[in-house]
């Protein structure tokens, strides 16, 4: 009909070029799908960190946590096997990659003083903090001009 009003969705547009964007991207690579890195929880408690990194399915053993420089790194290999025989047919998948996730810790963390646990495929770590050096306010005196 001429004449009629049409509401504007200025961000209807937005899911249109989001879409684009990610064929395009998809098509500058070699079509694979990107490498898995585990999903990270942090969260402070009053003198400790604790992060918690998901790592279904890894052995505790294929998992290197290492810090350096005030860098947190989980990292490891993951490799997955399944086989299924029937009657006419046998199948075989296999999947096998390597991760990697780091996080900056505030500056003066002891590593040695980290603690992993494991339990139904989740890492925790438990992080001590460092003391926080007392603050001392500064005193500004004026002079004479």
């Amino acid at each position: 009909m001429p004449g009629m009003l049409t509401r504007w969705e200025p961000f209807a547009e937005l899911g249109e070029l989001r879409s684009r964007l990610d064929r395009l991207f998809g098509d500058l690579t070699d079509g694979r799908d990107r490498a898995w890195a585990p999903a990270i929880d942090v969260e402070r408690e009053k003198d400790k960190l604790i992060v918690r990194a998901d790592v279904p399915g890894v052995k505790p053993e294929d998992v290197n946590i290492e810090v350096q420089d005030d860098i947190l790194t989980i990292s490891g290999e993951h490799e997955e096997r399944t086989e299924k025989k029937e009657k006419n047919f046998l199948r075989r998948e296999r999947r096998y990659g390597s991760f990697s996730r780091s996080m900056a810790l505030p500056p003066g963390v002891d590593a040695s003083k980290i603690e992993a646990v494991t339990k139904d495929g989740v890492i925790e770590l438990e992080i001590p903090l460092p003391s926080e050096a007392a603050k001392e306010p500064v005193k500004i005196t004026p002079t004479a001009a």
